[in-house]
Order: structure tokens, then sequence, then C-alpha cells
């Protein structure tokens, strides 16, 4: 009966009994304190509360009952007052269940839950740091965003700061989240030191994707922004310490620094700040930054002063001592606005000098650099002469940019023409050329710059006497070991040809003609000639009338070179024997010109030619001249064998007659190519048409056809068409356009793509083979035509015939016939020699058109 008992009679229904005698048979039931909290849903709270109550006395450990009894007391709660009993007896409830449940995460978030929503912080700080230590640390993270979200909201700055440090402890990789709090209650010291924390850590990694970087720029943002609030850091060294640390933000990081000094009102530093970094920095970027920055603080002071000048010139005192580095001149408040304008003024003339220091400090090896910044003193000959002697002491020739021994040169040159003190600049040079330069041309550049200066002082002995010592040859060469000593350049000095050209022209201009050969002649012993020297050699010889002596120098010359460096050379040579010697030697001459000409290349054998056949004409034989030309036209470029032939024939017809050049005309179809044919046709048919040869222009003609298309070469089948109207017939005309028609289906498949689509075509395989057999079959059609012409060399039709298909006996419409009967059966009709042979034109019909001819004949 104590269960019933335990119950106020008014309390207990009937239906309540059933329930209380299973709870009192099985009072360690769960389902049984189950089943009678569900049938008592509706009952008073203070009903269920007792069953509760009675339930978890007898189940102290059931988690389900405590979890469901607590629950509901805290939503019954959620509507009373902070000041209602029900809350305490809540909490505890909360106690009572913790007894047993301390383990269990759950009832403790709970709990701190509904201290939370009693705000009552001391009694909440105690009850997370109870569970925290109840509960296993591998539950721990299950409390910990609760309490943080609770300090955070109880504006308690102290509490939140220690509760995130005794999380940090735990989970150091949040602490951004601790620097966003601190800066959220603008704890500037706290938060910066945090910042440098991370920043020198080196296994930190931010959970927000940051770099180290960007995490410097949020300390750096906090420093500048709040100098007087960081107490904790040594700011300068930090700083400087992310200047080392990351290079390529020294100018950012310059900036902050001087930033920080200026906001916490130390202008003086600042501005040492400011100038450290100009002198420090090594990269354009960085200076444009630091200047620009300094530029403005500067103005910024100036502005500040002049406002205060204006505003009150009493309190210039106090204001100078407010703002840092110059009231203890004294000045007054005009004085210092005109004294900070000045400074002002002086930064911006410094801007070239500081930007080329910048330069020098990233490659002080910068030859041209060196010469910008003494260009920056050309008003000050002092520190021009010091700059000028850093530079050579600091640039290594073998790390150096640009040409060195150009600083050496102009060092001399700023003694010579700023104090005219010759002795000094000839110490120069000569140490100059004691410097182990890369390259040999360095060295002769300051042996002659320093001759140079000898001469426009008129020192000319002097002059060649620096010469003469320059251009020593060593008495042994240097060896492959020697290449890396210092002493290398200076060894191999003597293969300068700059130098020895200058040594020559001092010798030629003035020295002596023994001491000028004498250097010629070393030149050529140690082969450091060039085609010029040697045309200057021989033109000086010939100029003081040692001909043979030239002509000796130019051999030597051709000795030491082939073509086409040899070409002016034997050109000089031969030009200049001739002129000696005209038709005296000619078999000498002759002799030359073989060598010459067995030794020429193509693109140099048109002039050697020309001038060889030129010799053979005015003082050799015409017949020896012909065969000279014939030997050029095949010798010469196939680009230029046409132009040549164009020259034979001239000069056969001028010599021999036209009728001579017949045979030149053959040879000229036979060898050019087919660009050159159609003009070297035309000029042969216009030949035969002004000899009278109809029937022989007509053949050139139909052999010319087969290269020259209608569409591309017009002025071709005009020229024939004209030809025909004049002196041909029906038949004849007919057999042109027969023979045009042909030659349209030949060049068919060509006409049908544009001109440049032609030329960009790559051929295929099939149509490389076409064109091998189109060409195989082009020679064949020349090789007969040429047997044709001769075996009629004595018919009544001349030169080059057209190419006849004899595969097959059936006729081919495209065929160019020729009505040509065999030797034996040939009528051979005797004809007049044309006066045109012997200059004049012929007379009688041959002028005459076809149209004009048949009218005469049936008159």
């Amino acid at each position: 009966r104590a269960p019933m008992a335990a119950a106020s009679a008014p309390d207990l229904d009937f239906d309540d009994v059933s329930y209380e005698e299973d709870i009192l048979r099985n009072p360690f039931s769960l389902k049984h304190w189950w089943w009678y909290l569900e049938f008592k849903h509706k009952a008073p709270q203070k009903y269920r509360y007792m069953i509760y109550e009675r339930a978890v006395k007898n189940l102290p450990g059931s988690y389900k009952l405590w979890f469901k009894y607590l629950t509901e007391r805290a939503f019954n709660c959620k509507n009373l007052s902070l000041e209602d009993a029900e809350w305490e007896q809540t909490n505890a409830a909360f106690e009572r269940a913790l007894v047993t449940m301390h383990k269990m995460p759950r009832i403790w978030l709970d709990y701190l839950k509904f201290l939370i929503q009693q705000k009552r912080v001391t009694l909440i700080r105690r009850t997370f740091d109870r569970a925290l230590r109840a509960l296993p640390i591998t539950q721990h993270n299950r409390i910990w965003p609760l309490y943080l979200r609770f300090v955070q909201s109880a504006r308690i700055p102290e509490l939140a700061v220690r509760v995130y440090r005794r999380f940090l402890k735990i989970e150091p990789d949040r602490v951004e989240e601790f620097v966003d709090y601190l800066k959220k209650i603008k704890s500037w010291n706290e938060a910066a030191v945090q910042l440098a924390e991370l920043v020198n850590s080196d296994t930190f990694v931010s959970q927000y994707g940051k770099s180290k970087y960007d995490l410097w720029k949020e300390l750096l943002t906090i420093i500048t922004k709040n100098p007087s609030d960081i107490k904790s850091l040594d700011v300068d060294a930090v700083i400087r310490s992310g200047i080392r640390r990351f290079p390529h933000q020294v100018g950012h990081l310059w900036c902050a620094l001087a930033e920080f000094y200026a906001t916490d009102g130390r202008f003086a530093r600042a501005k040492d700040v400011y100038e450290e970094a100009l002198n420090t920095v090594a990269t354009v970027r960085d200076f444009s930054a630091v200047f620009d920055a300094y530029a403005q603080f500067e103005e910024s002071m100036l502005a500040a002063k002049m406002e205060l000048a204006e505003a009150d010139d009493a309190d210039d005192d106090d204001e100078v001592e407010a703002t840092g580095d110059v009231g203890a001149l004294g000045l007054s408040a005009s004085d210092e606005v005109d004294w900070r304008m000045m400074r002002l003024e002086a930064l911006m003339e410094r801007r070239a000098l500081l930007l080329n220091s910048v330069l020098l400090r990233q490659n002080p090896h910068n030859v041209e650099e060196w010469h910008k910044r003494v260009a920056l003193f050309k008003d000050d000959p002092i520190k021009a002469i010091t700059t000028f002697s850093k530079a050579v002491a600091t640039v290594d020739p073998a790390q150096a940019t640009g040409r060195p021994h150009t600083l050496w040169v102009a060092f001399a040159r700023f003694y010579e023409e700023r104090g005219r003190d010759i002795k000094n600049a000839r110490v120069i040079f000569d140490k100059a050329t004691k410097v182990a330069y890369r390259g040999v041309d360095d060295l002769a550049s300051v042996w002659c710059a320093w001759a140079e200066m000898e001469l426009r002082h008129r020192n000319y002995d002097k002059a060649r006497e620096v010469m003469r010592r320059a251009c020593v040859a060593p008495d042994r060469l240097p060896r492959s070991s020697d290449k890396d000593s210092t002493a290398k350049v200076q060894k191999r000095l003597f293969k300068s040809t700059k130098l020895w050209t200058l040594y020559a022209d001092l010798e030629e201009s003035f020295g002596t003609l023994d001491s000028t050969r004498a250097v010629y002649d070393s030149m050529f012993d140690l082969k450091i000639v060039t085609p010029q020297i040697v045309l200057n050699y021989a033109a000086l010889l010939e100029e003081h009338k040692y001909f043979e002596q030239a002509f000796r120098a130019y051999e030597k010359g051709l000795d030491l070179f082939n073509f086409p460096h040899a070409f002016p050379i034997w050109i000089a040579y031969l030009k200049r024997f001739i002129q000696r010697y005209k038709g005296k030697k000619k078999e000498r001459a002759r002799d030359l010109f073989e060598q010459a000409v067995a030794k020429v290349t193509k693109e140099n054998a048109r002039s050697l030619y020309l001038l060889y056949a030129k010799y053979e004409e005015d003082h050799g034989l015409a017949r020896r001249a012909m065969d000279v030309l014939e030997r050029s036209c095949k010798a010469v470029d196939i680009k230029e064998r046409a132009a040549m032939y164009s020259v034979y024939i001239s000069r056969v017809s001028d010599l021999f007659g036209v009728t001579k050049s017949r045979e030149v005309y053959h040879e000229a179809i036979r060898q050019l190519p087919k660009q050159d044919l159609k003009p070297m046709c035309l000029r042969y048919a216009s030949l035969e048409r002004r000899l009278g040869e109809i029937d022989r222009a007509r053949a050139i003609y139909q052999y010319a056809a087969q290269f020259c298309s209608p569409t591309r070469d017009g002025d071709f089948w005009e020229d024939w068409k004209s030809f025909e109207v004049q002196h041909g017939n029906e038949e004849t005309f007919t057999e042109m356009l027969r023979v045009k028609r042909s030659v349209v289906g030949q060049f068919a498949t060509v006409q049908l793509l544009p001109t440049d689509v032609v030329a960009k075509h790559k051929p295929t395989k099939a149509e490389i083979r076409a064109k091998e057999r189109a060409k195989k079959a082009d020679e064949m059609s020349i090789l007969e035509a040429e047997s044709k012409a001769d075996a009629q060399a004595n018919g009544e039709v001349g030169g080059p015939q057209p190419p006849t298909e004899k595969k097959t006996p059936a006729a081919n419409p495209e065929e160019i016939e020729l009505d040509i009967d065999d030797d034996d059966e040939m009528d051979v009709q005797e004809k007049p020699v044309p006066a045109a042979v012997f200059g004049a034109a012929s007379s009688g019909d041959s002028g005459l058109g076809a149209k004009a001819r048949f009218a005469r004949k049936q008159g």
C-alpha cells in the first residue's frame, strides 16, 4: 500500500489503481512507470512531477526517465517569471539527475541552456566548469560551442578572454575565432599578441585559408591603427622581422612601420624610417610605394604646419613640441613652413638619385645605371669622380650587364674634358688595360680610346706608341689551360682586328711607308686581315707605285679567303691588273681569270665572267669571249641565267651577225627554266620575223605555246595572233586556235583554283608522281624537238619544233601537227639571203599580211 499512500486520496482515481498495483509489484520496471505516465499525460503538473519523482527514485539510472522529466519541467518554466520558485525546483531536479547522469552530455547541455535562460552568470560559469570536469575529454566538443556563445553574449570581456584561453589549449587551431572576438571587443593588444604568435608558428594552418602574409597584414593593420594600445609587443622588431621574412612585400611593411610612428605622434622617427627604407629597398615597386608614402607624409606635415601658422602664430612652440622634430630649433611657424617646403622639394629632387641607388642595389654590375648615376652629378666633379671610382671598383666584368670598359673610358674622358688633366687620364687608361674583361673587343676598345685621346690632343707619336704597346704578339699562343687566368684577354689582344686596323691607319697617316708595310705584313702573318684590309693595303702600295707588291698583297689575301669573301678581292685584283697591263700579259691575265672562275660561286659568277669576256673582247679574241659567255650561262645561278643569255645573244649579234645568234637561242631555250622561256621565245620569234623567216617564227610560237597559259600569259597569245594576222593564212590561224584550245585543256586544272590557293596547296603523293612523269615527258619532247631541228637544218622550217605524240596511230584532237615531209621527198627551193642580215630591212611581200597577199594574187 505504500505507493497508494504516496498519492493523496483526492488525486487518486479508480483507473489509477491497476497502474499502482503494477508498480507495486514491479517497482524497477521502466515500462510500467512509462505506461503510468502515458496514462496520466493530462494530469496536473504537480501529480505528474510526483510520479516522476517516485519513478526516478526507484530507477535513478534511467536516462529515459530523467530526460523526459527534466524536459517537461524545463518546458513548463518557459512562460514563468524568473522569480518563480519553479525555476529553483527545476534546478534542484537537474542537480539530482546529475548525481547519476553526470556522464550524460545531453543532460548537461539541457541544464546549461536552462541556466542561460535564468541569466545567472556565476552559476552558469561554474556549471560549465563542472560539466567539463565531469565529462570525458572526447565529449568536450559538445560543451565548448555553447560555452563560447555564452561568454560572448554575457558581455564580460575578461570572462570571455579567460574562457577562450582555456579553449585554445584544447583547440589551438581555432585561435582565429579568438582574434575575431578580440577585434570585436577592441582588445587590440591581446589580438596583436595572438596574431604575432600565429605568424611565428611554423605549424599553424588557417582554418579560413589565410596565408602567413595575410595574417601579417591583419597584424599590421591592428598595430598601425592602434599604436597607443599595443603594450605587449615591440612593434619595431616585429615589423622588421616581417621585412626580412617577406622580401616581396618590403615596401608595404616599411610604410606600415612609418605609419605606426606617425600615428603615434613620433614624426621624427617616422621620417627616419622612410629614409632608411629608401636606402634599403631593392626593387622599383617597393621604392615607388615607399617614396609615394614619404612624399604624402611630408605634404600632410606641411599642410598641418600651414594650418597652424594661419590659425595662431603664438602657439607655434607648443605645436612644434607636440608634433616632433623641429621644436628644438626654435623656428617660428612661418620659418618652419619654409623649412618643410624646402625639405619636400629636396625630396623630389633626390628621387632620380634614390631610384638609381635602388637599381644598383638590385644589380651592382649594371654598367648603364652607373653611367646614369655619374650624369646625376654632372655639376659636382668631386661626387662624379667618387662615383666613377666606386663604379670601376664594384663592377665585375664577368658579371657585368653592358660593356664594363665604357666606365673606364668615361672616367678618363671626364678628366680629359673637365680638368684637362691628361696625366690622370693616362693613368686611368693604363689601369683599364689591366682589367680582366670578358671579351677581347672590350680591351681593344680601351686601347683605341686611349689612342684617340692622344690624337685629340695632337700627340701623334704618343698615339703610335700606345698602339705599338697594344699590338705586341706574345712569344707563344695561350694554351687551353690558360683560358681561366686573369691574363686571358690580354694574351689574346694581338688577335683583335679592330686594334690592328687603327694601328695601320695611324701608321699610314703619321708614319712612314716602311712602318705601315710592316704593320700590314704583321697582320697577314697573324691572319687577322679582312677583305677590306687587303684592299686597303693593295691601294696603299699602288698609290706609291709598288704595283707588283700590290698584286702580291692581293694574292696573299686570296690565299686567306674563299668565296664569297674573296669576291671583292678578285674583282679589285683583276681590274687593277687589266688597268696596269691591258693586253701586254694576256696569258697571265687569263690564268688569273681561270683561277677566279674555277673557285667562284654561282651567286658571284656573273660579274667575273662578264669582266673576263670584256677583257677578251678588248684585248683577246672574239671567239674566246664568246666561249667565256657560253661558259658563264651554265655557271651562273639559274635565276640569272636568262639575263646572262641576253648578254650572250647581244654580243654574238654585234660580233658575228644576227644569224649566228640562232645557235645561242637554241641553247637558251634548252637550258632556261620554264618561267623564263616565254620572253626568250618571243625575242627569238621577233628576230625570225625581222629576218623574214616566217615559218621558223611560227614553229617557235608553237613550241613556246605549251609553256604559256592563256589566262596568265595573254601577251604571248596576243603577239602570236598579231603575227598570224600579219603573216599567216586561214589554215595557220585555225591551227593557232587549235593549239590554244589544247593548251587551255592542259592548264584547266590550274585555272580552276585561285592563284593563292595553288601557291599554298600542298601536293599529294599522286600529284608528285604525276609531275615527275610530266617532267620526263617534257624532257623527251625537248630531245625530240632538238633531233628534228638537227635533221631539218637544211629544210624550209628551222628552230626548235614542238613535240609530237607517236605512241598510238590514233589521231589526237589536241595534237599540234606540222605538214613536214621527209628530207628525201622535200622540194628544196632556194631563197635569197634576207637584207636584215646585212643591217637593212627586207623588201618585197614578206611584210604583207595574209589578206593583202591574197588580194594581190587575185589581181
